[in-house]
């Protein structure tokens, strides 16, 4: 979300919500019939992008012609012609799918849904649209807040971002980022993180907290939101994100999976944020939906995650916020989720539409403009319901919803969420740092005050210990060190006795770079972080949050460094004049560069959102170059005397290739964006007090390009609603680099240690599947959803409470007296009334049960081999038969070899230890368009196993190994 921004949007939702169904129908002009199996094809991707008509092409040609015009009209006329033309993005693409399914179908949530319901028979209708409406931009304490019904003592619940702390809450966590802890590929620090997290929202009051973030996956290495989420690999993000979803609701905090989906990038991602007036399209096939983006939101609903945020963007030209397909269809229907689906704020399009396609709340409850108290919903929700527009059925399963998951999360316990006539609520204020302050700060004219900030301390405490020294354990490991050339790492911290360049046995060590040093403005003197300054901790936009304190790699360097024996001179820019000299003159250099990006609402020296290169930023390249060709004057024969150290914090991919075979180049650390205890956690690795263990959870290319055709950042319209086809497939990251056998500079997962490891044989046991199905048996036991009565209320029960003032531009359910409407018949979307039979891939949360049944254990035993305490991070890849066919007997491709399970082994010296490995039936499967299903296919599934990336196995000559087996026989 940008929850700061001041794009402009068109704000007549009166004219929006009169063209609703027009756009619906719309969407389903382009339905066309198929035969036998392609009948279950979903049409919103069931063509394929390969197999996109004439007419599609012959339209785009058509809208960049108008594009032109527009814009040659634009420069002709200049200022007196805004283009603000409501263009229609051309709907058809997307299957409709309706009605949406209703909640409390799967055992877990059975009694949530009952007490549940309990409580929503009791509402009245403005009630009930209370639940689901957001009560305005900084209308409460929160960055999103819903309607209360206090006759009943349902709060009004407080959401707050974000994925890697509390943002706008002071004194809390500033915890590594998403990307960071993917880095660390150990799952028990990945729930210890959103345990610790979720302890942190519980005890400042915040119901639902807007993290993890698997949306963007990281299809594009430039994304300007990838640290954000924890890899660029389906399997990856979805089991960070399922042990973060696990450890923030074990605090009984509401998670929130977002964003929902394939938010690959920046630009284009808002309606009119980037000059056109829809937002970017991203068009995706069926197949490459479910094997890629949609993967870890299925492993977060198989968490039980409460909330799923939808995006901003439009799939298959159909927002995502309106696209029945996605939210009744697969995250409804197929993925079984339970929970309640929120906009992102402002990404809500339209009102009836949306209420339709699934969507359950919306955020913050203003309506297409920042701020402005025109919700879609609130009265209007209330409004359509009464005329017949939205089914009373269909309200009713939204209330249900949020009810339910604030049952699930247990947060009707007085006792851990006492109400606010108790001290309950949100003890903090988003808008001020003041004890007291405004109650409604976004409404004008308010002069309602109150304490707005109590200082809970969340950082300590009793129950959740000391998180600071969480943080540093955790960007201790997520460090990843990918070249250490004659064992330069680690380094002492006392040298004495040594021949050094001073010649009195005092070594030089020279900080280079404006990375190693904190903001001399201040940490958080930008506001988001939204800037480039000093040591980069974290990204910049709504996923940031406040610094509590920041330890710098130099103050840390500084601190541990025996002054005695060690002199270190600072070099605090990035500036080339003079550095030449200043590193001649040490024993050792280490060089600090970075490169950031962040959320599209702001932006930075030129960077709007999406980083504009995968280079190091401010000049890092040549810094590193001068420092490195100079570092201990020249031997004889001309190279540098000495040697250097490079440290990477990034946001993801970065090029390296301007110096990484420098022969003065000797380590290399990518230690990503690790948050508050950033200096800290480097000294632990730098000096050996802990041995590095990240590994990538990216490839890192020689050249951009290497990423693939596709994988660059759209940065400018191709058409008045922006088209990025996604034609790689299932093709991404080390995907894309297996497939075209491209070297890359360093693999995903790649990783190395201050010891040595060795692993032995490969053993598989064979699961549940001998003698099964291709196709797993469609589940039976959907539990009968709780009924609330279907019919339409008495209107005078809608009416506006007499004596009641209204706070401007605070979204309220009521009406007017003169404006609840009349019934009438109301055109529903073409497809409305064609009933969809359950998924025969669904049945459960994640999916059908069956899918994560036990296809096989695979075991092995992994050895530390060398001198030091390190941990091995075994991954495991399954590579599926080239020989596959589909249902339609077409050829299938599959990758040379897919990430489907990890663990992370500590072992001492010389210690050895036997690990197994879970595959589910899931993970040898791929999905099949024409059967709507999973299906495990004949021949043999490679199984490979290693710790040093994606090509660490057998047959490329590495250190893993592997199997052929068949998963069952037919």
């Amino acid at each position: 979300m940008s929850a700061r921004s001041s794009v402009s949007h068109d704000s007549d939702s009166g004219q929006e919500d009169s063209n609703t169904s027009k756009d619906m129908r719309r969407r389903s002009t382009s339905e066309s019939e198929h035969k036998g199996l392609l009948a279950s094809a979903p049409r919103w991707s069931g063509n394929g992008i390969q197999q996109r008509k004439k007419t599609w092409r012959q339209r785009r040609a058509v809208r960049l012609c108008l594009l032109f015009v527009v814009a040659l009209l634009l420069l002709l006329g200049g200022a007196s012609i805004v283009v603000k033309q409501k263009s229609e993005p051309p709907y058809g693409e997307s299957e409709p799918w309706y009605p949406a399914p209703t909640g409390g179908t799967v055992q877990r949530w059975e009694k949530s849904y009952e007490r549940a319901a309990e409580l929503v028979r009791q509402m009245t209708l403005p009630e009930k649209v209370n639940v689901t409406t957001g009560t305005g931009w900084s209308m409460g304490m929160c960055v999103g807040n819903t309607g209360p019904v206090e006759r009943l003592g349902f709060p009004s619940l407080c959401l707050q971002d974000g994925p890697l702390g509390l943002r706008f809450v002071g004194n809390a966590t500033a915890f590594p980022a998403a990307i960071t802890v993917g880095a660390t590929w150990n799952k028990r620090l990945m729930f210890d993180r959103g345990r610790a997290h979720g302890l942190e929202a519980r005890l400042k009051g915040i119901n639902v907290l807007l993290g993890p973030s698997m949306g963007p996956l990281g299809r594009l290495p430039a994304g300007g939101r990838n640290w954000e989420g924890f890899g660029a690999d389906p399997v990856l993000q979805g089991i960070a994100a399922a042990q973060t979803i696990k450890g923030i609701q074990s605090e009984g905090v509401i998670a929130t999976a977002k964003h929902y989906v394939a938010n690959e990038q920046e630009h284009f991602r808002q309606a009119w944020a980037w000059g056109t007036s829809n937002a970017i399209s991203s068009n995706i096939d069926d197949r490459t939906m479910h094997e890629i983006y949609a993967w870890p939101f299925a492993e977060s609903v198989r968490a039980g995650v409460g909330s799923v945020m939808c995006s901003y963007n439009q799939v298959n030209n159909s927002y995502a916020c309106q696209n029945s397909k996605l939210l009744n269809g697969v995250l409804k229907d197929e993925l079984g989720f339970q929970g309640f689906i929120q906009s992102d704020w402002l990404a809500q399009r339209s009102g009836v539409a949306s209420a339709l396609a699934g969507l359950d709340m919306t955020m913050p409850g203003d309506g297409l403009g920042w701020q402005d108290g025109k919700s879609l919903w609130g009265p209007e929700l209330t409004k359509a319901v009464l005329n017949g527009s939205v089914p009373m059925d269909r309200l009713n399963d939204m209330v249900l919803r949020i009810v339910a998951s604030w049952y699930q999360l247990g947060q009707d316990d007085t006792s851990r969420w006492p109400d606010p006539a108790h001290g309950g609520g949100p003890n903090f204020s988003s808008w001020t740092d003041d004890r007291v302050g405004s109650l409604h700060p976004g409404s004008p004219g308010s002069t309602e005050m109150g304490v707005v900030n109590q200082y809970v301390p969340v950082r300590d405490t009793e129950e959740g210990g000391n998180h600071d020294a969480l943080v540093r354990g955790m960007a201790s490991e997520a460090i990843v060190m990918v070249k250490n050339e004659l064992g330069i790492l680690p380094i002492p911290r006392s040298i004495k006795g040594v021949m050094t360049k001073g010649g009195d046995g005092k070594l030089r060590v020279g900080i280079f770079g404006e990375d190693a040093y904190p903001n001399p403005k201040g940490n958080n003197a930008c506001p988001d972080r939204g800037c480039n300054e000093g040591t980069l901790a974290m990204g910049w936009g709504s996923g940031a949050v406040e610094l509590p304190y920041l330890v710098s790699p130099a103050e840390a360097l500084h601190r541990e460094f025996d002054t005695e024996t060690v002199e270190v001179t600072d070099w605090k820019t990035n500036t080339l004049n003079g550095v030449d000299g200043t590193a001649a003159a040490q024993d050792l250099c280490i060089v600090f560069i970075n490169s950031d990006a962040g959320e599209g609402y702001l932006s930075w020296n030129g960077i709007k959102g999406d980083r504009n290169d995968l280079f190091p930023q401010k000049g890092g390249d040549d810094l590193v170059r001068s420092v490195a060709a100079n570092c201990g004057g020249r031997k004889e024969n001309g190279e540098p005397a000495s040697d250097t150290i490079v440290i990477l914090h990034t946001v993801g991919p970065t090029i390296l290739e301007k110096w990484i075979d420098m022969p003065g180049v000797k380590g290399v650390l990518i230690a990503h964006l690790p948050g508050q205890e950033s200096g800290n956690a480097l000294a632990d690795v730098l000096f050996g007090s802990y041995n590095p263990s990240g590994h990538l959870p990216y490839t890192i290319a020689k050249r951009e390009e290497d990423y693939g055709p596709t994988s660059g950042i759209m940065r400018y319209p191709n058409s008045l609603v922006p088209q990025q086809d996604f034609t790689e497939g299932l093709y991404i990251d080390y995907r894309y680099f297996d497939k075209y056998n491209i070297t890359p500079r360093y693999p995903f997962g790649f990783g190395l240690s201050y010891t040595t490891f060795s692993l032995g044989d490969l053993d598989i046991h064979m699961g549940n599947l001998q003698g099964a199905q291709a196709i797993p048996v469609p589940a039976r036991d959907r539990l009968t959803p709780p009924k609330l009565d279907p019919r339409v209320p008495d209107p005078n029960t809608a009416l506006w409470p007499p004596g009641l003032r209204p706070l401007n531009r605070y979204v309220y359910p009521w009406l007017e007296s003169g404006g609840v409407g009349r019934e009438g018949r109301y055109p529903y979307p073409a497809g409305y009334e064609h009933w969809h039979a359950p998924s025969p891939a669904g049945g459960g949360e994640g999916g059908n049960p069956a899918l994560y049944e036990l296809a096989a254990t695979v075991t092995t035993t992994i050895a530390n081999t060398g001198p030091v305490h390190g941990d091995a991070v075994l991954q495991l890849y399954v590579s599926l038969p080239s020989d596959t066919t589909d249902s339609f007997g077409k050829p299938l491709d599959h990758p040379v070899r897919q990430l489907r399970n990890f663990e992370k082994v500590s072992l001492g010296p010389g210690e050895r230890r036997e690990v197994e490995m879970m595959v589910g039936r899931k993970e040898v499967s791929y999905w099949d368009v024409g059967v709507q299903d999973w299906v495990v296919p004949r021949g043999v599934v490679g199984v490979c196993v290693g710790f040093r990336g994606s090509r660490d196995q057998g047959f490329e000559g590495g250190q893993g190994g592997c199997l052929g087996v068949e998963m069952f026989e037919r």
